[in-house]
């Protein structure tokens, strides 16, 4: 391509509508730049004028920048600003995602790896799925290592460069565990090989070594790219930030580079990085924050510019939002500010439980919406999805529509369609379908061709599946297979039988425990199963709650009262719908108006955080970004108690509602006592509200201890399930209450 095409472009129309500080990172020329671009200051924007202004100026190529992002649509939007900004002169760049990038120069150097150019990529299933057989061929039953376990630990080795001999080196041979996951891992290589196939890890990591073994490859690819710019660069893991490294770092001299047009010699590419060290939020999957604080260290000389001017929210919410993030340590010095005026004060709500909280925030959307707010211009926000069902419920009930991104809507939900289909199959003994879905869940050693048969002769006999089950032993299953079979249709009977005593809480807390399906998912090590866990025991306080309210309602009252409330997911506004998310699918999104809900102790920050290096920061960070969504209204919102696993208890308000200068806030709820739509819960009189942050460290409760608690007194452990710092036990007072505290941060003493 001919510069010429970029005659007719000025350059300086580029800097136009420009602060000083975006214009300087536009028209900046060095060997390392990094643009700390504040929430809400327009980073998207710098740095399509920055490829714009290279290109405008006629100093580089298109195909010779190369833009990483980390998503696709970021990838997509940077492409559209540019191309409006300069035209289709701007085709030929790489503006890609970090393994669509490595996936292109795989497909071009793959022989060098010994695989052709036509090989797979596995994704998430494929990996699992490969597991699943390598686990079961290397015995790894007595380990208890599920595959999505095993996928979790061979992806963070990969992403810090470790292959399977560097693995298993360092696993510790007598941990059977670690033993058989070093095994597996080497196995997993070899078969990924075999099957001329890369794994989703892989295509970062192969393209690292690629460079590292062919100092003449990098060569050719640091000729190709002269400026490489990278996105969200606080959100790098190892293996990012060394691919980076690889095509920015000098090379020896025998491969020494030079221009075509002049004859010079060529250093490394020139690096843009655009970050924020206050939005690192994703350290679970292998962020490393030193990636963007120690950037002038590992790029000496390297020009820092600070973008503060927000151009998103009003002062007030920037205000609180910098008193906040300001408690963290060990940040470079960063104020956001606006000239947007100061706005409305940031509403914080003090709410008895999370039914009042739920009304709260619904009767506000219905308000800002009467106004003329649109409803996809409104957020709900929370650190875990736990949170949901009552304010699902809430929206469900005033036919207000709503949509839960970046994940199910709670009653979709795996784990609740499975809790939800055990009820059926009680309920209805010929709801075959429910049935099914649950006959090996959790795993009974019934699989699909058992299954079959168990169908097929419920159809020759016309009799119902259930029915079926409890004749397993004319199906000639074998004594093993029968007598599981046969124990599965006893359960159901037995759950059956419960329903004319007991209510449906109680018939499903009972079908969760005898089937084992609650504890194969406490026992397990999959972050995604604690999630399971915490959501089944939100599904089971909620119908403790409507249970209380329809003592006379049935398991078939209330599934026929989900699957009514379930017909309000097919509203329809053309306004859109209000979103429900967690903190982090919420990154780089703004709303009008932000609710932020469950600001507690143990929610937000969350109860691992006392316990991970660094936790606290980063789940300050999380806060941050939260508050940085809203443009114009920010809600925040906490519950003296919520009804967790059917037992209420009180709750501490979260540390970091203290960090907000009480002159930007109005404070509602309770404390106040306004006006809501709820009347006080019977608990209300009874409730644990101190304003310390409370952590009991390494406490450990067994049954038959004794504790003081600073409200209910003295009393002593009837149970306890979990392990800390997750652990809770089940407290009888002697004042008659029983409570279930979480024994790391409830006020109590061990006696």
């Amino acid at each position: 391509m001919s510069l010429e095409i970029f005659d007719q472009l000025n350059p300086d129309s580029l800097l136009e509508g420009l602060n000083p500080q975006q214009q300087e990172a536009v028209k900046y020329r060095g060997r390392s730049l990094l643009i700390v671009a504040g929430a809400g200051s327009g980073k998207t924007r710098v740095l399509s004028h920055r490829i714009a202004h290279l290109l405008a100026k006629k100093e580089i190529y298109p195909s010779q920048i190369l833009a990483i992002t980390f998503t696709n649509k970021a990838a997509a939007e940077m492409r559209v600003r540019v191309e409006g900004l300069i035209g289709q002169a701007g085709q030929g760049m790489w503006l890609k995602t970090f393994h669509s990038a490595c996936l292109q120069i795989l497909r071009r150097e793959a022989e060098r790896l010994g695989h052709d150019s036509n090989f797979s990529v596995y994704d998430t299933g494929d990996t699992r799925a490969l597991l699943k057989r390598l686990l079961r061929e290397a015995g790894a039953e007595d380990a208890d290592i599920k595959p999505a376990q095993a996928a979790a630990i061979i992806s963070n080795a990969k992403n810090e460069l470790k292959d399977a001999e560097d693995f298993a080196r360092n696993a510790d041979r007598s941990n059977p565990r670690e033993r058989i996951v070093a095994e597996v891992f080497q196995a997993y290589t070899s078969e990924l090989r075999r099957n001329n196939a890369f794994d989703f890890d892989d295509l970062i990591g192969e393209v690292v070594g690629l460079f590292q073994a062919f100092p003449e490859l990098r060569a050719r690819y640091q000729k190709r790219f002269r400026h490489v710019l990278v996105d969200e660069y606080q959100d790098t893991n190892h293996a990012q930030y060394a691919l980076i490294r690889e095509f920015t770092r000098p090379l020896p001299e025998e491969h020494a580079i030079f221009d075509d047009r002049t004859g010079e010699q060529l250093g490394p590419a020139d690096l843009t990085v655009v970050g924020d060290s206050d939005q690192s939020i994703y350290a679970f999957r292998g962020a490393d924050i030193r990636n963007i604080t120690e950037f002038e260290r590992d790029f000496p000389g390297a020009k820092t510019i600070l973008l503060e001017q927000n151009y998103r929210s009003t002062q007030n919410i920037l205000s609180a939002a910098n008193a906040v993030i300001s408690q963290n340590p060990y940040r470079p010095a960063k104020n956001l500010w606006t000239d947007a005026g100061a706005g409305d004060k940031i509403t914080i709500f003090t709410a008895y439980d999370e039914r009042n909280e739920a009304a709260f925030v619904v009767d506000r959307i219905k308000s800002m919406h009467s106004e003329g707010v649109n409803y996809r211009d409104i957020a709900v926000l929370y650190r875990t999805n736990s949170l949901t069902p009552s304010l699902e419920a809430e929206l469900k009930s005033q036919l207000m529509p709503y949509a839960v991104i970046g994940g199910l809507k709670f009653f979709e939900r795996r784990e609740i369609k499975d809790a939800l289909a055990y009820l059926s199959a009680v309920s209805n003994g010929r709801d075959d379908e429910a049935v099914r879905r649950v006959i090996n869940i959790p795993s009974r050693g019934i699989g699909q061709k058992t299954e079959l048969k168990i169908a097929q002769f419920a159809r020759q006999n016309e009799l119902s599946f259930r029915q079926a089950l409890l004749m397993a032993s004319e199906l000639q299953l074998g004594p093993k297979l029968t007598a599981s079979v046969m124990a599965f249709g006893e359960l159901l009977n037995e759950l059956e039988a419960m329903t004319v005593t007991d209510g449906p809480a109680e018939v499903l807390k009972l079908a969760l425990s005898k089937s084992g399906y609650r504890s194969e998912l406490e026992m397990s090590r999959d972050p995604q199963d604690e999630a399971r866990v915490e959501n089944l025991d939100a599904l089971l306080g909620q119908l403790f709650e409507w249970q209380a309210t329809n003592p006379e309602g049935t398991v078939a009252d209330y599934l026929a009262e989900v699957t009514l409330a379930a017909a309000a997911d097919e509203i329809e506004d053309e306004s859109g719908s209000v979103s429900l998310m967690t903190l982090h699918t919420a990154k780089g999104l703004e709303y009008q108006a932000v609710f932020l809900i469950g600001l507690e102790q143990g929610t937000l920050p969350h109860i691992r955080a006392f316990d991970e290096p660094g936790g606290l920061q980063e789940e300050r960070r999380l806060m941050y970004v939260g508050m940085t969504r809203a443009r114009q209204h920010l809600f925040i919102s906490h519950a003296l108690q919520r009804t967790v696993f059917g037992n209420t208890s009180g709750f501490t308000t979260s540390m970091f509602l203290n960090d907000i200068p009480q002159e930007l806030v109005d404070s509602e709820g309770q404390e106040r006592s306004i006006a809501t739509t709820r009347e006080p819960t019977k608990w209300a009189g009874a409730i644990n509200t101190p304003s310390a942050v409370r952590d009991n460290k390494d406490l450990e409760l067994a049954v038959g201890d004794r504790i003081s608690h600073e409200s209910f007194g003295e009393g002593g452990v009837v149970s306890v399930s979990g392990n800390p710092p997750r652990q809770t036990a089940e407290v009888r007072f002697l004042s008659g209450v029983t409570k279930r505290l979480l024994v790391k941060m409830a006020p109590i003493t061990k006696l």
